[in-house]
């Protein structure tokens, strides 16, 4: 099925496209055709908009919050015979009746240069100079350390990780070459083990190899020396108590929720809560 998405912000369209994204995901074989616009703040660059809506009909979601450009977006809309939604709307209003106030209609106020801002740059200039165990002497520094086989997503992970604000080392786990010492004696990080299935493993160094036009019959991928891999570092896990999230059918989202479950659990009990 073909689509026409019409994605509508006052601001930069980040919470918008992320909202679409996650909807979109619950269902299969549809083509979509997305019109971004960001910035629409003037009834001027509203109507160019319209226009184009107009001509490639759809599903049409905004997130703005001038009365009067939403009150005709959603006019026009309706004369035309196409769904408007603003997918904040409901999470603001409970929230505005929890709290007992009017929701500030400022454009981007999620985005306000705040302390939470800048914690996060910290948190992703600290990630990007701590991969794959690069500066290992300041790793007490980091909120997160993950541990894991060569290609079993630390680097993406971490990252993901800081952009929700934390500070993310990782370290690969290799047979040859033991990691540092201070590993195994980090008192602020949460240590967390990384694995996956040898064949999975496989799979993913054999495409990585062939990307790169590399043999692909090496130690690398052989069955027997990726087993002993991933068991070695999986003893390694078990012996110092940290916790291991099996990356194999998760994605990278998901791998990085259960992560931040895991922090949160850790402070709450650290809290007595």
């Amino acid at each position: 099925m073909r689509l026409h998405l019409h994605l509508l912000s006052d601001s930069t369209g980040e919470t918008l496209e992320n909202i679409a994204k996650a909807a979109l995901a619950q269902f299969d074989d549809v083509e979509m055709i997305r019109h971004f616009w960001p910035m629409v703040r003037t009834e001027a660059h509203l109507e160019r908009i319209l226009q184009e809506i107009a001509q490639n009909p759809g599903l049409v979601l905004f997130t703005l919050v001038n009365s009067g450009t939403r009150r005709t977006l959603e006019t026009r809309c309706r004369a035309l015979g196409l769904p408007a939604v603003a997918p904040l709307d409901p999470v603001t209003d409970a929230l505005s009746s929890l709290l007992g106030q009017q929701a500030k209609a400022r454009p981007g106020r999620q985005h306000v240069l705040d302390a939470a801002y800048f914690a996060r740059v910290d948190a992703i200039q600290f990630t990007m100079a701590h991969d794959d165990g690069i500066n290992w002497e300041d790793w007490e520094e980091a909120d997160i350390v993950l541990a894991g086989v060569s290609r079993s997503s630390k680097t993406p992970t971490s990252i993901y990780l800081a952009n929700r604000g934390f500070k993310t080392a990782n370290i690969p786990i290799v047979v040859e070459s033991p990691p540092p010492a201070i590993l195994f004696s980090l008192r602020h990080p949460l240590v967390v083990g990384l694995t996956t299935s040898a064949d999975r493993l496989i799979q993913v160094r054999r495409n990585r190899l062939l990307s790169l036009n590399q043999v692909t019959e090496t130690a690398y991928v052989d069955q027997e020396a990726v087993t002993r891999e991933v068991a070695y570092a999986r003893r390694m896990f078990a012996d110092n108590g940290w916790p291991v999230i099996d990356v194999t059918r998760r994605s990278i989202e998901e791998t990085a929720a259960a992560i931040v479950a895991l922090v949160n659990e850790r402070d709450s009990a650290g809290n007595g809560a």
